[in-house]
């Protein structure tokens, strides 16, 4: 009879533990966010980024060599340009990936990400994580006059008022600065 009870316990025992596993509510387990990571191929768009950014890298020292071509050796891109793309393959992609998973995790329960991996295993899906760089990109490059054109009219401001404070603290006797009684 006892190893009746032994046995009936551990079978309740061991069904609660998979029916906690399987509630939607219960927090990301690092592999469900890396089943997720998988799904939407996150190195692989990881990397995209990366050679993105490294496009304006390498814009940015073709301009910082036409800038300062008199002064710098004529092998400085090619050797700046080497050098870069050495470091940005060297990037730990993998401990990346580590590192971001409890932010999915305190942010995503179990459920999410099963919604999640059901969605972009879709059809519609597997279209919105092939097209999303480009999409991002035509978005951004159409969004950048606007956000420009704002950002100056918030550099001016900010000017603006700082140059308004100095001229209004010049003005008054500094604080910091006795008085003095002749």
């Amino acid at each position: 009879m006892k190893r009746w009870r032994a046995v009936i316990s551990l079978f309740f025992l061991l069904s609660w533990t998979c029916i906690a596993q399987t509630d939607p509510n219960s927090p990301a387990s690092a592999a469900d966010v890396e089943r997720y990571f998988q799904v939407v191929k996150s190195h692989d768009m990881m990397k995209t980024m990366l050679a993105t950014m490294l496009q304006g890298i390498h814009q940015l020292l073709h301009e910082q060599y036409l800038e300062h071509k008199d002064e710098l050796p004529a092998n400085y891109e090619s050797k700046l340009t080497a050098m870069v793309d050495a470091m940005l393959d060297k990037i730990p992609m993998d401990e990346i990936m580590q590192a971001m998973i409890p932010a999915y995790q305190k942010h995503l329960t179990k459920g999410d990400i099963d919604n999640l991996v059901a969605f972009y295993s879709t059809p519609t899906g597997s279209k919105l994580l092939k097209e999303m760089p480009s999409m991002t990109g035509e978005a951004t490059q159409a969004a950048m006059p606007i956000m420009s054109k704002y950002m100056d009219t918030i550099e001016k401001r900010v000017q603006k008022e700082t140059d308004d404070l100095i001229a209004q603290s010049k003005k008054q006797p500094s604080a910091g600065t006795p008085t003095s009684n002749n």
